[in-house]
């Protein structure tokens, strides 16, 4: 009777190699789920602002980021900067945070431009609310002489006292990619692809967002439609006039690429201006041609909506998820 076979004991040194190497794979996972999560990952919501003319540039990004850059656009706006200025806004955020509102930072720094309490930008609940730390960068950036007329990273580094001031230039033609759609500029546009709404929005919460990036008056209180899912935006000048011609155009396509940015977090499922519709629903096709009751055949961008008339380019209809 042979006696039975005896297997040799696995040594300490593999036991230790085979640990490591899984832990290896553990992180290495850990890891790509972390970018995934915030670059957005394949299939993940994600939205694109471009433009049809020029270069065809575009720069990607999540709703996150979207909403963000919509805030800061939209606060420039009410605040009558100009585009440079927004341009200038944007590229700091991409450079600062990423536009992300980021609850922490280098010592005491926090949000879209990573502002500090101990240095006088507010306090650390007003600079994490991005129409506040929005309307701060304005506030400063308007009081560097000559602003718009520097190099972007000098302008920006007279605000941000920052230790890379080089920095701000890369992010320069990413940030005129996103101004000129979330200004409405001509021929450029954002588009988002979301998840189906899961929950249902509040008209006044969309009502208040606008109110608070854009300006009192921007949408009148009580004017919605639709058993309460609709908010109706009048097209008008800064001035609460209506704008004429192109100026209104591209005032309706900043509110129609407001909402769209905000879709997800507001659970907006259509949004409508001169002929065209971007829907949750369908939003990988992104801006389609409206109904036939809808005016115009306009693409994204004043340009495409110049021959829009009558009330499709006169207001943006954006509707709540129900």
């Amino acid at each position: 009777m042979s006696e039975p076979t005896t297997l040799p004991r696995p040594s300490r040194r593999g036991r230790l190699l085979r640990i490591g190497a899984a832990l290896a794979v553990l992180l290495a996972l850990a890891g790509y789920l972390v970018v995934q999560y915030v670059s957005g990952g394949p299939g993940a919501p994600r939205c694109v602002a471009g433009s049809d003319s020029g270069d065809g540039a575009t720069f990607g990004m999540s709703p996150e980021q979207a909403e963000n850059a919509a805030t800061i656009t939209a606060v420039g706006l009410a605040h009558k900067m100009p585009e440079r200025a927004v341009t200038i806004a944007l590229a700091t955020a991409l450079q600062e945070s990423g536009l992300r509102n980021l609850d922490h930072g280098d010592r005491d720094s926090l949000g879209l431009f990573q502002q500090r309490p101990s240095m006088g930008w507010g306090s650390a609940e007003q600079i994490m609310d991005p129409v506040y730390s929005a309307g701060k960068f304005y506030q400063h950036l308007a009081e560097v002489p000559d602003y718009s007329t520097l190099p972007l990273t000098v302008a920006a580094q007279r605000v941000q006292r920052s230790g890379f001031p080089e920095a701000y230039a890369k992010h320069e033609p990413d940030a005129t990619v996103l101004m000129n759609a979330l200004t409405g500029r001509e021929s450029a546009s954002l588009t988002c692809t979301v998840a189906k709404n899961a929950q249902p929005g509040d008209p006044a919460r969309v009502r208040d967002g606008l109110t608070r990036a854009f300006g009192q008056g921007v949408v009148p209180a009580e004017r919605t439609s639709g058993a309460d899912r609709d908010v109706v935006v009048p097209v008008r000048g800064t001035e609460g006039t209506a704008a004429p011609g192109a100026g209104r155009e591209q005032r309706g396509w900043a509110l129609a690429h407001w909402a769209v940015a905000h879709a997800a977090a507001l659970h907006i499922a259509r949004v409508e201006y001169a002929g065209r519709v971007w829907s949750a629903e369908d939003s990988a096709k992104g801006w389609t041609a409206g109904s036939a009751s809808a005016s115009g055949t306009a693409s994204p961008g004043p340009e495409g909506a110049a021959g829009a008339s009558g009330a499709g380019a006169q207001e943006v209809r954006i509707t709540v998820a129900s």
